[in-house]
């Protein structure tokens, strides 16, 4: 217990001094930006969506603005079988919703970058499982949900670095690598799973 709540100590402090660097050295990048958004589509700079956080709290993230506005409303949005993907997985691999810079901010996971200050406010963590939807938490049993949510989520994570979107929900296969991390979570794991993030986003951006 003790070795545990050290090692939370640890990360906390690496949280916030990792964050505030990385924040500070994107302030430009959040500039630019912010005027290329603007200047594509009406709407705001960031989007803020719901999800849930560590112990099951609910928690605003942050992220860059990569659809055009209005497109929350999916029945309009998308088609049949659009609409069925995104049931299933939460997600779509072409969403026509996503706007030109949208794509570029995607593609680079640039648009997660906001939620450095999520980081910051100690809702999230640099490593983490991804924060997810309530309805997500259909896809873990009870007890699988407790694991899941016993840790922050986090900027980047086990399940993106080693397996994105080759990994689903209706493999089975996203849950297992999340709850992985979560029964798993050491300080040498985050920092393996920093190292592999560069990587892993080349990788992405090279299957787009």
């Amino acid at each position: 217990m003790v070795k545990q709540r050290s090692q939370r100590i640890i990360k906390r402090g690496f949280d916030i001094a990792g964050g505030a660097v990385l924040l500070t050295a994107s302030l430009p990048a959040f500039a630019l930006l912010s005027v290329m958004i603007r200047k594509e589509s009406d709407g705001t700079v960031f989007f803020i969506h719901r999800r849930v956080g560590q112990g099951g709290k609910p928690i605003s993230i942050y992220k860059f603005r990569s659809m055009r506005a209005g497109s929350e409303d999916l029945e309009a949005a998308l088609n049949d079988r659009d609409l069925e993907e995104y049931y299933r997985e939460f997600k779509l691999k072409n969403d026509p919703r996503i706007t030109e810079i949208g794509h570029i901010l995607r593609r680079n996971s640039i648009d997660e970058l906001p939620q450095l200050i999520n980081v910051l406010q100690g809702k999230m963590s640099l490593v983490g499982p991804r924060p997810v939807t309530e309805e997500e938490l259909n896809y873990y049993s009870d007890e699988e949900r407790t694991r899941f949510l016993s840790v922050k989520p986090g900027l980047t994570g086990y399940w993106q670095v080693y397996a994105g979107n080759d990994a689903t929900y209706q493999s089975g296969k996203r849950q297992q690598m999340e709850l992985y991390y979560a029964e798993n979570e050491s300080i040498m794991l985050d920092l393996k799973i920093l190292l592999k993030t560069p990587l892993a986003i080349l990788r992405k951006r090279g299957t787009c």
